[in-house]
């Protein structure tokens, strides 16, 4: 059985695509909390960001991945190190919902600020424990599962 130390392509994508389906769900409940507080609640639009969002993020989440790839030297990832690449990610993607929300919401105003600085905190909790939840899944398990189905 081949060690890895690295995270397969394979990997990072899927890891992407889970993350983005949570984060999805809590874009949009986070713009139609916020919506709904200044009364202008709108599903339509909370939906349209999310998808925005799924589509533009995972490909901007995946060179995330890979940039962090290379970040770990010794194959081990620590707390500190999750905590990092976190605030990373958060500095992007809020920078990214701020820009999503407020080009479908077709203004750039507190409303736009306020669901990125609210999905700021939620993510960031969220994030943490995705990637601390990811750790425990053995390297080379996505990786064989491909592996397998081309066989």
């Amino acid at each position: 059985m081949a060690q890895y130390k690295t995270e397969s392509h394979f990997r990072s994508l899927a890891k992407g695509i889970s993350w983005r389906i949570i984060a999805t769900a809590d874009t949009i409940l986070v713009v139609l909390f916020v919506t709904c507080l200044s009364g202008g609640c709108s599903l339509e639009n909370a939906i349209k960001i999310g998808l925005f969002e799924f589509l533009i993020k995972l490909g901007i989440y995946y060179v995330h991945e890979r940039i962090w790839q290379r970040a770990y030297t010794d194959g081990v990832v620590t707390k500190r190190e999750s905590l990092y690449k976190s605030l990373t990610w958060r500095l992007v993607a809020t920078t990214t919902t701020f820009i999503i929300s407020g080009a479908v919401l077709e203004r750039f105003d507190e409303i736009a600020l306020y669901i990125a600085l609210t999905e700021l905190f939620t993510k960031f909790v969220l994030f943490y424990f995705h990637e601390r939840l990811w750790l425990r899944i053995p390297l080379g398990k996505i990786r064989r599962l491909f592996i397998k189905k081309q066989l």
